[in-house]
């Protein structure tokens, strides 16, 4: 996830941008999460696309959210690998009991 953060960092600088303020990346993230829903509805549930819609898949949409994700993480000096971690140390060590046979 570094190499990604630092990836975007450094395409922002070039550009001159800055990140945009975080409630506009977390109303960016909430319409990214939505339209994978909508993708994951159309390929696993009862909902087609209607022949006019664009094609997309799951990949690109996820994509997209790590994306916007990183630009929250990198506007709030985030390290993603090490929240990542900690998220991964806490469900393990609430869980380790969880599903015993």
């Amino acid at each position: 996830m570094k190499q990604y953060q630092e990836q975007v960092n450094k395409w922002f600088k070039e550009k001159k941008w800055d990140y945009w303020d975080p409630l506009a990346i977390i109303t960016r993230l909430f319409e990214e999460c939505g339209e994978l829903a909508r993708e994951v509805n159309h390929v696993y549930g009862p909902k087609q696309k209607k022949l006019e819609e664009k094609k997309k898949n799951i990949e690109d949409e996820i994509g997209d959210i790590i994306y916007t994700l990183i630009c929250f993480a990198n506007s709030h000096d985030i390290d993603l690998e090490e929240a990542t971690q900690k998220s991964i140390d806490k469900v393990a060590d609430r869980d380790k009991d969880r599903y015993k046979k």
